[in-house]
């Protein structure tokens, strides 16, 4: 037995042992990060799923649900990520979301995806930043990127939000409020998802009230016609995604 082999099936034993047993939800535990990595520009690690509580693995589960099959639905408030199967059956995978005041909810569509992407970071987060200033023209990918093993960008209208569905270099922070508004996911999670969900599919993102209205012209119009403290709010949430882009 070689020291990949032994890996995986004691990573698949501490699992299986911590998992939730299947219940009236008729849930059954996945793991896709246990498959062969072979190919991949770096390795996958394996062992990420042991640095998140079980509730926030890769699960097939119970999904009534009016969208149809292939539609990712994001619910920030209890951390979870559906890919919907049909017939009332659903992918379910653990992410991080938007922490406090970088919330959002709505529709967008997957525009383009990347494996191992460039990540780019603000001028603002450049300037307080000596190791984001280290990459005016963008980080390469890699293990120690921020947007980690796949990127899914996020578009509305024909417009990138600048949200993306991501991997992650800290995969203990699944299942916690922690970005400036986009969706981490374990690397292992998120390169399953991008299989699986092409360009052009719907996502919907059920979280509070505020819209994903920061960057889409149409929508930033629609906002001035709002009370004038609710522009104003708008205005210093802008500044905080601007000086904290995740």
């Amino acid at each position: 037995m070689n020291g990949r082999m032994f890996l995986a099936l004691v990573v698949t034993g501490v699992i299986l042992a911590d998992a939730p047993k299947a219940s009236a939800t008729n849930e059954s535990v996945l793991f896709p990060g246990l498959e062969d990595d072979a190919g991949e520009q770096y390795p996958i690690s394996q062992e990420e799923y042991l640095q998140v509580k079980p509730q926030y693995r890769p699960q097939i589960v119970d999904f009534p649900s009016r969208e149809p099959a292939g539609t990712i639905i994001i619910d920030t408030k209890r951390r979870f990520l559906y890919l919907v199967l049909g017939s009332g059956r659903a992918k379910r995978y653990g992410v991080g979301v938007g922490r406090r005041g970088f919330q959002w909810s709505g529709t967008a569509t997957i525009g383009r995806k990347a494996k191992w992407p460039n990540w780019i970071p603000p001028q603002e987060m450049m300037e307080r930043d000596r190791e984001a200033a280290k990459w005016p023209d963008g980080m390469p990918g890699g293990p120690e990127n921020p947007l980690g093993a796949r990127a899914l960008y996020l578009y509305r209208n024909g417009v990138d939000t600048l949200y993306r569905i991501h991997g992650t270099r800290e995969p203990h922070t699944i299942g916690r409020a922690v970005s400036s508004g986009c969706v981490r996911m374990l690397n292992a999670d998120a390169a399953d998802l991008f299989d699986r969900a092409p360009v052009g599919t719907k996502v919907v993102v059920v979280g509070p009230a505020r819209p994903a209205s920061y960057f889409n012209a149409e929508w930033t119009r629609e906002l001035k016609h709002q009370p004038a403290k609710t522009w104003k709010q708008f205005k210093r949430d802008f500044r905080k995604l601007l000086n904290q882009w995740d």
